[in-house]
């Protein structure tokens, strides 16, 4: 194999959310997060240094660019060494590298890497792009935390940067987490977010909807600690008070971001949309709502700042290089991992050293008749996806029909709060027979009505406000899954199954060998290695 027949870029991430990605020619190939390696849930790296240790030498031989989506001065003796947790020797392995392909190291702007993350991974010639995340730097130094640009073609242009100190959902997000909700926002147990979004449906939305919106979103201090202060009084008094003040939170955010976007939308016809905050599922299913003139709305794989790494290679490639949009065949492929071989000898030292399993060969059949007998089945094959949703490679799937599945699978696996949902995967041609809306949710960035018809027909996936974060699959976007899907479906006459992240209160599994330890420490009934067709059970204790 002959790298250097293409153009290779490398883009990282370093400080929280470590990540690197390689593009071929404007394509991402490969694209690793720090936190599935070390099996701890957003931890501080260096990802030219992670880049270094995971890619072999033919493929750093061949790179000719790197890029750092994030513009904050740090000190340093080099011009091009101004980054977070900078490794001398991984920046001399790869700098020259670039040296003799005749390329250089560029800097990108934060939000000008996420919204080229967002508009390049779209298959949308013209849009508007909207970042929302806790902060970042462009070039020149100026902090924001709500961007609008536009995308048309192969470039970006600026719209308008609203000032970190004017606006700060993110950190209002994160503040309001930690303090008030007493949940984790980063190292070691992951942003804790996802928690609070889920707690709103079972709250009073206008209960402390002026409280929070006179913190100001973090843009007078006073206010804001204020209001911190006041509704932390509140939750000590009375927890039960949690789920009104998350309702609230929900809902204000939505009117912020609403009346924002307000300013641009109308003029579009596509939105694209990246930073941590539209991981807010929720919100983004309101918009489809809120613009019915909208042809579509994208969210990319990896909206938060691992997704820099990817963005920022982005820009560089089109926008500087000036190369030609990505005709995407179906969506930008979320599947970046490391692919693993069937782990045959593991499995063997297993059954024989450990007495812990057995294993057989087996059928995507089978299979869906152990999902249709109410077995949870964790899968696994092929490349690990990116992004916070486990999308059919590293996932626990179920059947949806039982009513008794949600509280099985969070008392056997997850361990998690009753009121956190599991998302509905679906054939992307059957959406609209389900659904309110017949949306692509390709990435299960989307939380969307059942219809009212079909909700006692998957109650394990239906959240307690009637909604749904849909995963939408396609033949193209992942062949296996959407087979497995249409076997469920000619066998149950339901086309969804329960899918869930492959991993318990820790990162997706990355390893045959975290697969494997994911499974005997919890209940999980089966374990399917899909590449080879293997059938993993435990051995019943006698």
């Amino acid at each position: 194999m002959n790298l250097n027949k293409s153009e290779y870029i490398l883009g990282f991430q370093s400080g929280h959310d470590t990540a690197y990605c390689l593009l071929k020619d404007g394509v991402p190939i490969i694209h690793e997060e720090y936190e599935r390696h070390i099996r701890q849930k957003e931890p501080h790296g260096d990802g030219m240094l992670m880049a270094c240790e995971f890619l072999s030498d033919e493929q750093i031989q061949s790179i000719k660019y790197a890029t750092i989506g994030n513009a904050i001065p740090i000190k340093g003796k080099h011009k091009h060494t101004q980054w977070d947790f900078f490794n001398q020797s991984a920046f001399d392995k790869i700098n020259s590298v670039i040296e003799n392909n005749g390329g250089s190291i560029h800097k990108i702007g934060h939000h000008q890497s996420h919204a080229a993350n967002a508009f390049f991974s779209s298959n949308y010639s013209k849009s508007l792009i909207v970042t929302i995340d806790g902060g970042g730097t462009e070039l020149g130094g100026f902090r924001s935390c709500f961007t609008f640009w536009q995308g048309i073609d192969n470039k970006i242009e600026q719209i308008e940067l609203i000032g970190k100190n004017e606006l700060n959902i993110g950190v209002t997000w994160d503040k309001m987490v930690e303090r008030v909700f007493d949940l984790s926002i980063g190292y070691p147990y992951g942003n804790q977010a996802g928690t609070v979004m889920a707690m709103a449906s079972k709250g009073d939305p206008d209960k402390y909807l002026s409280d929070i919106q006179k913190g100001k979103w973090g843009g007078i201090k006073r206010e804001h600690n204020t209001m911190l202060n006041n509704l932390e009084k509140v939750v000590k008094e009375n927890e039960e008070e949690r789920f009104h003040i998350a309702a609230s939170l929900q809902k204000a955010t939505e009117l912020e971001v609403k009346g924002r976007i307000e300013n641009y939308i109308h003029d579009h016809q596509y939105l694209c949309l990246s930073g941590g905050v539209v991981l807010n599922s929720v919100m983004i299913g309101k918009m489809y709502e809120w613009w019915p003139h909208l042809k579509g709305i994208y969210v990319c794989p990896v909206p938060y700042d691992s997704g820099l790494a990817i963005g920022s290679a982005q820009y560089l490639w089109h926008h500087i290089l000036d190369n030609p949009r990505i005709e995407w065949n179906g969506n930008c492929s979320p599947y970046l991992g490391k692919s693993y071989k069937t782990p045959i000898t593991l499995l063997e030292y297993y059954t024989h050293n450990t007495d812990k399993i057995n294993y057989r060969v087996s059928s995507d059949q089978e299979v869906v008749d152990l999902l249709a007998d109410s077995k949870i089945v964790c899968v696994f094959g092929e490349g690990s996806e990116s992004g916070r949703r486990a999308l059919g490679n590293r996932s626990i799937l179920a059947d949806p029909r039982s009513p008794l599945m949600k509280d099985l699978i969070n008392s056997k696996v997850k361990h998690r709060q009753s009121y956190r949902p599991f998302a509905p995967a679906i054939l992307r041609e059957d959406v609209s027979d389900w659904f309110e809306k017949d949306i692509d949710s390709p990435y299960m960035t989307a939380v969307i009505k059942f219809l009212e018809t079909k909700i006692t027909e998957v109650p394990a996936v239906v959240h307690l406000d009637g909604t749904g974060r849909l995963q939408t699959v396609t033949e193209t976007d992942n062949k296996w899954f959407y087979n497995l899907l249409k076997l469920f479906k000619k066998k149950t006459n339901v086309p969804i199954i329960l899918n869930t992240s492959f991993n318990d209160r820790e990162p997706i599994v990355e390893t045959p060998q975290n697969a494997l330890d994911c499974f005997l420490r919890t209940d999980i009934d089966f374990l399917y290695f899909r590449d080879g067709n293997i059938l993993v059970s435990k051995k019943k204790k006698i």
